[in-house]
């Protein structure tokens, strides 16, 4: 992935792990990924709590990147802790399919945003850049596009946007049970070291190796 200069000079130190994993296998449900799945929901509820999760340094460190590119992190929140709020808040964890379920379970663990697009959509290489004015947005669940702002950090190809960096991923590329091949991208920004969001890259093939033969 080329990231755009004015990108680095803005947000010194952002970082991404990403990979293709592939051939995969994605079923509906798992037994085996429905275990890992109770061990993880566990885990983060030992691990925080609903009041200091967003004290937390690691998600902190996500809320100052979303307010320095103009969006309020107590509503929209970075996804790795929309995931673990809602484990906190006693809410059922979504379940779209052994795949998306494997790399979201990766999020959980790492705290680390993952995103994740059907390799065989995607159109050349990929960019971190600031959006252009206006440009239009079609992210998983919506029924409008966005129209974006030019302080907005985006991930395109070489023929549209296929995420708003680093909570959104679009709607175009998204992974299905019919996805063959899945480009995870993990999403650092400043202040969240390297070894971090490479961890989360390789735990997400793992999940993926394991629950979705993927290699």
């Amino acid at each position: 992935m080329e990231i755009h200069d004015d990108i680095l000079s803005t947000f010194p130190g952002i970082f991404v792990a990403e990979g293709d994993i592939g051939p995969l296998s994605i079923g509906g449900k798992n037994p085996e990924l429905e275990t890992l799945k109770n061990e993880i929901i566990a885990g983060t509820r030992e691990r925080y709590t609903l009041e200091q999760v967003k004290d937390e340094p690691l998600f902190r460190a996500y809320r100052n990147f979303f307010w320095s590119v103009g969006i309020d992190p107590t509503k929209t929140r970075p996804a790795s802790e929309a995931l673990v709020r809602r484990i906190l808040a006693g809410k059922t964890l979504p379940s779209i399919n052994t795949a998306v379920d494997a790399y979201n379970l990766a999020s959980i663990r790492t705290g680390v945003p993952i995103g994740a697009f059907d390799a065989g959509m995607l159109k050349g290489d990929l960019t971190m850049r600031f959006a252009g004015e206006g440009e239009e947005f079609l992210g998983i669940g919506m029924e409008k596009p966005l129209f974006l702002r030019k302080n907005q950090v985006i991930l395109a190809d070489e023929k549209e946007i296929i995420a708003i960096y680093p909570y959104r991923d679009s709607d175009a590329t998204k992974i299905t049970k019919a996805t063959k091949t899945i480009h995870i991208v993990a999403c650092g920004v400043p202040n969240i070291q390297k070894d971090t969001v490479i961890t989360a890259y390789e735990l997400s093939a793992r999940y993926l190796k394991e629950y979705a033969s993927g290699i």
